[in-house]
C-alpha cells in the first residue's frame, strides 16, 4: 500500500508544533498540502515541508490529492471542514474540541459513517504512558472501588502558545465559542472518561472570566463530576496558573491512591493503603511548557495513520470525542443555570 498523502488544514501552533512534525516524522505519510487563511504563513510552511500551500479549504478537498486531513483551525470550522472532507472521501484528523455544539459532533458522526471514513479526536492524554498504565491498575481492581477524583489542566494561556499571542482566535467568542474549558477542560473529561471506563452523568460548574480582561471567553472553570456508578469528583480548567502548568489527575480508591503527573520525577505513583508506595519514571507528559517544542510524539497521529493503513476504528472517534464534549456543552448550561445538568439530557 502507498504512503497515506495528508493535507493540514490550519497552520497555527498546534500544527506546527504536533501534526506537521509528526507526519514529517511518520514512514507511512506523504504530507502533500497545507492551508492556511494567512498567506505567509502558509507559505512559510508550505517551503518548510514541500508541500503545496493553499488558501482555500475547499480546493484543497477537493484536489484529489489527498486521502486524509488534519482539522487544526479555530474550533467554529471544526465541523463544516470535518463534513466537508468526509463527504470527499477524505479522513479526518479533528483537533479538540470536535464541534461547537452535539448537533454538529452527531452531523460529523453521520458523515463519516455515510462516507464509511475514519473520523478521529485528538485526544492525546490517552496516549500517555502514566494514564494508560493507570486505567490498567483501575480495571485490574488492585485500586479497588474508586470513591473520587481530582483532575486538573491549567497554564498561564494561550497567549504565550498561539502563534498569533493576544490577537489569537483563541479569546474570541465567535471563533472559539469556549475557552479554557473548549482548550483543556475537554482533555480532561476525555481522560476522566477513560480511566475510570464510565460515563459522567451529572455536572455542576462555575465558569468565569478572572485572569484575562481582554478576553470574550472564559479563562477558568472549575467543575464538579458525577458518574454513572456514583463516583464524585472536581474538574479545574484555567489559563490562570500564571508561574506554572499544572496537568494533574489523583484518583482516590478503596485500596490505593493513584497520582498522575503530580511529580516531576515520577509521573506515576501508587500510594497503597498498606503503606507501600510505587513510583514509576515513565517520561515526561506531552506539554505547553518550554513553548511547545517538545521532542516527544503524542503518537495521535501514529494511530490515526495506523487505523487508516490498518483499517481498524480509531481510540478515539467521533461518538467518543462527543461524549468528551458533552460534559463540557453541560458545564457551560450549569453555571448559565446555575443548576446541576445531566449530561445526556442538556
Amino acid at each position: 500500500m502507498g504512503k497515506v498523502r495528508i493535507g493540514v488544514i490550519g497552520c497555527g501552533s498546534i500544527a506546527q508544533y504536533r501534526h506537521l512534525p509528526e507526519y514529517a516524522a511518520n514512514k507511512e505519510v506523504e504530507l502533500v498540502a497545507v492551508c492556511d487563511i494567512v498567506e505567509d504563513r502558509v507559505n512559510e510552511v508550505a517551503k518548510q515541508y514541500n508541500a503545496k500551500p493553499y488558501m482555500d479549504y475547499q480546493e484543497l478537498i477537493q484536489s484529489g490529492e489527498v486521502d486524509a486531513i488534519s482539522v487544526c483551525t479555530p474550533n467554529y470550522l471544526h465541523a463544516p471542514i470535518s463534513i466537508a472532507a468526509l463527504n470527499n472521501g477524505l479522513h479526518v484528523l479533528c483537533e479538540k474540541p470536535m464541534a461547537t455544539s452535539r448537533e454538529e459532533a452527531a452531523a460529523m458522526i453521520e458523515a463519516a459513517t455515510t462516507n464509511g471514513k475514519k473520523l478521529m479526536i485528538a485526544h492525546n492524554q490517552r496516549f500517555v504512558r502514566s494514564h494508560q498504565l493507570a486505567r490498567q491498575l483501575i480495571e485490574s481492581g488492585s485500586i479497588g472501588k474508586i470513591y473520587s477524583f481530582r483532575t486538573a489542566f491549567g497554564h498561564p494561556g494561550p497567549e504565550g502558545w498561539s502563534i498569533d499571542g493576544k490577537d489569537s482566535w483563541f479569546f474570541e467568542k465567535e471563533k472559539a465559542y469556549i475557552g479554557a474549558m473548549g482548550d483543556l477542560g475537554v482533555h480532561k473529561t476525555d481522560l476522566i472518561r477513560y480511566l475510570l471506563g464510565e460515563e459522567i452523568v451529572e455536572v455542576g460548574a462555575f465558569i468565569e472570566t478572572t485572569a484575562k480582561d481582554f478576553a470574550d471567553v472564559d479563562d477558568t472553570a472549575v467543575c464538579v463530576l458525577k458518574t454513572e456508578s456514583g463516583i464524585i469528583g472536581t474538574l479545574a480548567a484555567s489559563w490562570s496558573y500564571t508561574a506554572k502548568e499544572d496537568n494533574s489527575t489523583i484518583i482516590y480508591g478503596e485500596k490505593a491512591i493513584i497520582r498522575l503527573e503530580d511529580n516531576p520525577t515520577y509521573s506515576l505513583i501508587v500510594q497503597y493503603t498498606n503503606g507501600e508506595i510505587v513510583n514509576y519514571e515513565l517520561g515526561k507528559i506531552q506539554s505547553n511548557d518550554e513553548g511547545g517544542q517538545n521532542q516527544h510524539t503524542t503518537h495521535v497521529i501514529d494511530h490515526f495513520i495506523a487505523s487508516i493503513n490498518d483499517n481498524t476504528e480509531p481510540l478515539i472517534n467521533g461518538e467518543e470525542g462527543m461524549k468528551s464534549l458533552a460534559v463540557i456543552l453541560a458545564a457551560i448550561k450549569s453555571n448559565e443555570t446555575k443548576t446541576i445538568v445531566k449530561v445526556f439530557e442538556g
